[in-house]
């Protein structure tokens, strides 16, 4: 029975204490249920919140909910990040290079990330491992997000990156919030 239940869900953690079997879910804000169901409620968040059209946030919710399980990352920051980025333009290109929905450079993360960063699976996946990158390395999701933004080396050494990252830490988290006030 438990065996079951954790192939059904596999976000529960199962841990044996003696002879008792206790099991933790994770929380996550789009709720449990099928990828689909999650999908669809993350989708409907993202056009509320974001006024995306239906068929892009249709298409990009169960990527965004897939590589944000695979990275652990909560979802609603990977759609955030999406946000501040790309504001959900699969195309967009910056002025310093950086490609599609999470921006990624491809200079830096294309050993990392093999393949064409402007595939919607290929560039929300690497994204969404960027984050969980610099999360483990700073180990703080707002020094995470920061370093996100004007990487590592621009954050610790240069008082005024340093602020620029903090101030898009600060609108990311508040695109996050803005999406959970929306499910």
């Amino acid at each position: 029975m438990i065996f079951n239940t954790f192939r059904k869900y596999p976000s529960i953690k199962i841990f044996s204490i003696g002879c008792t079997v206790l099991t933790l879910a994770a929380c996550s804000p789009l709720g449990g249920g099928s990828l689909a169901k999650r999908s669809a409620k993350l989708s409907t968040g993202i056009q509320k919140a974001y006024a995306v059209h239906p068929d892009t946030a249709n298409r990009v919710a169960p990527i965004i909910v897939q590589s944000a399980e695979q990275h652990n990352v909560d979802p609603l920051l990977v759609a955030a990040v999406i946000r501040q980025e790309s504001n959900y333009r699969a195309y967009a290109v910056s002025p310093s290079g950086a490609v599609g929905f999470t921006q990624i450079i491809p200079r830096y993360w294309q050993q990392t990330c093999p393949g064409d960063l402007f595939h919607e699976h290929t560039n929300i996946n690497c994204g969404t491992f960027i984050l969980n990158h610099y999360k483990n390395q700073s180990g703080k999701w707002p020094k995470a997000l920061a370093y996100y933004n004007v990487g590592p080396t621009g954050y610790n050494s240069n008082r005024k990156k340093k602020k620029q990252g903090k101030r898009y830490a600060k609108q990311v988290k508040q695109h996050q919030k803005n999406l959970k006030d929306a499910l």
